[in-house]
């Protein structure tokens, strides 16, 4: 049995096209917390094996994404308008496990924390986003 939450990973992925090309994997999401798992690639690196810092920013981003659109009133939607990433240690190999984390939720922003971890546990990246609240209006 997959550990995979096959509807939000397909959510992402049709949404955000890009999430398919990162191959992120949404492994839970509720309205305070999303989980999904990134894997290191070759074909996305720089200097030394690194994964590149935009890569990891740009998954950083997709999960956050996801946490603000399932606070979302009904009708809305969202784009990211602010984004800071702070890089604590290279991700060399295997997966990560990306958490992003509600920290306000009010009628114009919603500002995410998502973490990048490695296996063991310990902290790749940290990025603070606020994300819009949008209407047709």
């Amino acid at each position: 049995m997959s550990d995979v939450d096959q509807a939000l990973t397909e959510l992402v992925h049709s949404g955000m096209t890009f999430a398919a090309e990162l191959e992120i994997e949404i492994l839970s999401g509720t309205k305070s917390t999303v989980i999904a798992r990134a894997p290191w690639s070759p074909k996305r690196t720089t200097s030394g094996g690194a994964m590149h810092g935009g890569c990891l920013m740009a998954i950083a981003d997709t999960v956050g994404a996801l946490c603000a659109v399932l606070n979302l009133p009904e009708g809305a939607w969202t784009s990211t308008i602010e984004s800071k990433t702070n890089f604590f240690r290279p991700f060399l190999e295997g997966n990560a496990t990306v958490t992003a984390t509600l920290v306000h939720a009010g009628r114009r922003t919603i500002v995410v924390q998502t973490d990048i971890t490695n296996a063991d546990g310990k902290l790749i990246t940290r990025t603070s986003q606020t994300q819009a609240v949008l209407d047709n209006q």
